[in-house]
């Protein structure tokens, strides 16, 4: 008897931290949605820096149709890397002015969720709206509709990684006055393999080629900096905060 009210105490306990975790993944989240509100330059300015860039690379080749589909899926993945990076440097700067950061490392239980929540919020502002607009500005650049929506795909997938990854580099970064240039160094390699598998990606699908196994590479990518990123971001945060 005494060990069915064990087993029923702990299924208790566990049921009551899994409620507080979503609470707390819940409402990190929507604090971060309500400050996004606030400030939507946030979410225009990396659209308006990969729609001019689009611009630019198409009067760069003359509008020549053949050459702007054959590098289209390369250039929509590199700005949308640089569009993300662009958007990093604010990801924990204004917390960390405000001190609100020190209370989010020093008081979140669990930590990692708090910080989750933050990267998600991120992924929303920044890599979610480049998805959107990404197939358009592929089909601006002669790709067909069955490739511009294989290319959202490929987005879908990698743009996750991308703001976990950054995460980490933001969070080193964070208490240095300017660290820009430095979060890009620290950032750009991470990028590097989501860039390489999800621009392939595309250009095997317009080849007519199998792209399973970069559409797998993507998504373990993404799992794995899902596992992992969260944590590092909050040891990072800790060191930061701690300076």
């Amino acid at each position: 008897m005494s060990g069915q009210s064990e087993r029923n105490l702990s299924l208790n306990l566990n049921q009551g931290s899994q409620g507080l975790s979503k609470r707390l993944l819940r409402s990190q989240l929507g604090r971060e949605l309500r400050i996004l509100v606030r400030s939507p330059a946030d979410v225009v300015n990396p659209l308006m820096f990969f729609a001019l860039g689009v611009m630019l690379f198409a009067v760069g080749l003359r509008g020549e149709r053949e050459v702007l589909a054959e590098f289209a899926p390369v250039v929509i993945w590199v700005l949308v890397l640089l569009a993300n990076l662009l958007s990093l440097e604010n990801l924990y700067r204004r917390d960390f002015e405000d001190g609100s950061l020190e209370q989010l490392v020093l008081l979140a239980r669990p930590g990692f969720l708090a910080v989750l929540g933050k990267i998600l919020a991120h992924w929303l502002q920044a890599g979610l709206w480049l998805c959107l607009v990404a197939p358009l500005a592929g089909l601006a650049l002669f790709l067909s509709p069955d490739q511009a929506g294989f290319l959202f795909i490929t987005l879908l997938l990698g743009t996750p990684a991308l703001s976990l990854l950054g995460s980490v580099g933001a969070a080193l970064t964070v208490g240095l006055g300017r660290g820009g240039v430095l979060l890009a160094v620290l950032v750009l390699p991470l990028y590097l393999p989501v860039l390489i598998f999800g621009a392939s990606a595309v250009l095997e699908n317009m080849a007519g080629f199998s792209t399973s196994a970069q559409i797998y590479w993507l998504a373990s990518i993404t799992m794995l900096a899902l596992t992992l990123a969260p944590l590092a971001t909050l040891a990072a945060l800790r060191i930061s905060v701690e300076q």
